[in-house]
């Protein structure tokens, strides 16, 4: 078996010149690569990544297991530099790839094709753990996707990361190449892998923090991407995975919708480790709250605990039916007691039972709203968080982030998981200054108390799961509310295109989940959403639930529900005319 990139991690591990082109199809003729067995044990076949043992039910399992098999999605870290010269020199087109390499392969190395809404271009998934950004970075994301004019642009997504729009073939190895030469990488960030690492969005200035979380968010992800060279250990997973550390009682994270959660709690003996829960996610047919593992892990002993799980999962998660293939469906299967003995058996270590909380956590701590201007523990300095409409940004965008992170910021910026972003260390004497900075007047740290709160999926705009367009409608629904109610407090709205609920409806205040719907006396269905209430974030967390289904999604028959909602659940008004 392929095991860790430089070998088995021990217990304790601790990492510490532009073109524009044409995306226009082409005349098909398919090659091959390379000859690869059909299904069988070549050295390039996913089974070389998880044990013989269960090489028999991956070879049974989904479509997706026979791809994996036939070859690993890491083969595609090396065969996108030849896939992207064979285009630019001509020989091959990009429908001539593989459809197995472009479709899903292509994911192992971050590079996700949009056949319908864009064909031949890619969007591209990162890994930013802890969602922390400096200038040369947001530097390269501008150049990048700059060179594809309005084909290009970014978005930032609620595990604060980045993708990048409008990329194709012929470009791929420049980004890969370019993503590491400013310390960051795409690999392993799609279909059957972990995902970015979500951390505090203002961990290390947070008056209020319990653990500072950037550390352990970079040692996690330098396991995960092999110190971003790729992890084969974990490249054949049943499928995705999603791990977040909690800074504060607010759970800017939320440990409840991930497969690992880690708590920041105090043991005993007074030493800061974390409580875990596990097995929460959303998919079209389930959304899961997770629930307790009852362990305390000790900080030294995360990474070891992470790699546990990932591969207990790896090695016993379901790969038939892909709609029971999250971990969830493994800890139900087994029990809790089997499910945790077992990682502590892989573990190599017993895992003391989760820590009590303290007489402090007997007084509520409702969450903190990030955006605006809020002071560090740092005397001196404050943090300004900035919305972004929808999380949507374009080339000039990211330069004049950088810009300003460069005057204020010592060069950083952080993404927070309601698609915003946040400038730390900013001198209290230089914040006039900062607030009438142009950017700031486009992102501003003031907001309604619908936009503040809104978060968008991509939607039907560039995403095939998605079945109704989103970012702009969400910015237009919420408009309208803001003039036509009074509405005393944050109201966080949630948009997400399709039932997989990449918006995370369900944590929302307000969710609206893409759906068809009837209009009378029109013929068929229209633009719709099912309407989800009651999601609670903070340390008292619940999933909303749906309330109402197939809402026609035009502002005629949208607003006057959501009216009606407000008026009654929020305590808004009808403004004066």
């Amino acid at each position: 078996m392929i095991g860790f990139v430089g070998g088995q991690v021990p217990a304790g591990y601790s990492g510490h010149g532009k073109r524009v082109v044409s995306g226009r199809c082409r005349s098909i003729r398919k090659v091959s690569m390379e000859p690869v067995e059909k299904i069988g044990v070549s050295d390039v076949s996913g089974l070389n990544s998880i044990p013989e043992e269960i090489w028999e039910r991956a070879l049974g399992g989904s479509k997706f297991e026979k791809v994996k098999a036939e070859k690993d999605g890491s083969e595609m870290w090396k065969e996108i530099y030849v896939y992207a010269e064979k285009v630019r020199n001509g020989e091959i087109t990009y429908q001539d790839i593989d459809s197995d390499d472009l479709n899903i392969r292509y994911k192992w190395a971050g590079l996700f094709h949009r056949p319908k809404a864009t064909p031949g271009r890619f969007m591209s998934r990162l890994k930013v753990p802890n969602g922390i950004l400096n200038s040369e970075q947001l530097r390269f994301f501008g150049e990048f996707i700059g060179r594809y004019g309005d084909d290009g642009c970014g978005d930032i997504t609620t595990r604060m990361n980045i993708q990048l729009r409008g990329i194709v073939v012929e470009d791929a190895g420049d980004l890969v190449d370019g993503l590491n030469a400013v310390g960051l990488t795409n690999i392993q960030s799609g279909m059957d892998n972990v995902r970015n690492l979500v951390g505090s969005p203002i961990a290390g200035i947070d008056p209020h923090e319990m653990f500072d979380t950037r550390e352990i968010c970079k040692d996690i992800d330098n396991y995960i991407t092999g110190d971003r060279k790729g992890n084969k250990e974990i490249t054949n997973l049943p499928r995705k995975f999603n791990i977040c550390v909690s800074g504060s009682r607010d759970d800017f994270a939320h440990t409840h919708i991930n497969d690992i959660g880690l708590k920041p709690m105090k043991n005993e003996e007074g030493v800061m480790g974390f409580n875990v829960d596990i097995g929460g996610y959303f998919s079209s047919k389930r959304a899961a709250h997770s629930i307790s593992m009852d362990v305390w892990v000790h900080p030294d002993d995360v990474v070891a605990f992470c790699r546990a799980m990932l591969l207990v999962f790896r090695d016993n998660g379901e790969r038939k039916d892909r709609q029971k293939s999250r971990m969830m469906w493994l800890v139900e299967k087994w029990g809790l007691e089997k499910f945790r003995s077992t990682v502590e058996e892989r573990m190599g270590k017993t895992l003391a039972r989760e820590a009590k909380a303290g007489p402090e956590f007997d007084t509520p701590f409702p969450r903190r709203d990030v955006l605006g201007v809020h002071p560090q523990k740092q005397e001196g300095y404050s943090w300004v968080g900035c919305r972004v409409p929808v999380g949507r940004l374009f080339a000039k965008d990211f330069f004049e982030m950088a810009d300003v992170a460069d005057k204020y910021s010592d060069g950083e910026m952080r993404l927070t998981v309601e698609q915003g972003i946040i400038f730390p260390n900013v001198k209290n004497e230089e914040l006039d200054t900062i607030l009438a900075e142009p950017l700031l007047k486009r992102f501003s740290p003031v907001a309604g108390n619908v936009t503040r709160g809104l978060v968008a999926c991509t939607g039907s705009q560039f995403c095939p799961q998605g079945i109704v367009d989103t970012k702009g409608r969400a910015v237009r629904i919420a408009d309208l509310l803001e003039e036509e109610l009074d509405i005393p407090e944050l109201v966080r709205m949630h948009w997400t295109g399709c039932p997989n609920s990449c918006a995370q409806v369900q944590v929302a205040d307000i969710g609206l989940m893409g759906a068809k719907a009837r209009i009378p006396g029109v013929k068929g269905p229209v633009d719709g959403v099912d309407i989800y209430l009651g999601g609670k974030i903070g340390e008292n967390t619940e999933l909303g639930t749906l309330y109402k289904k197939g809402v026609p999604a035009e502002p005629e028959f949208l607003i006057p529900a959501l009216k009606e909602i407000m008026i009654e659940r929020f305590n808004c008004t009808e403004k004066k005319s």
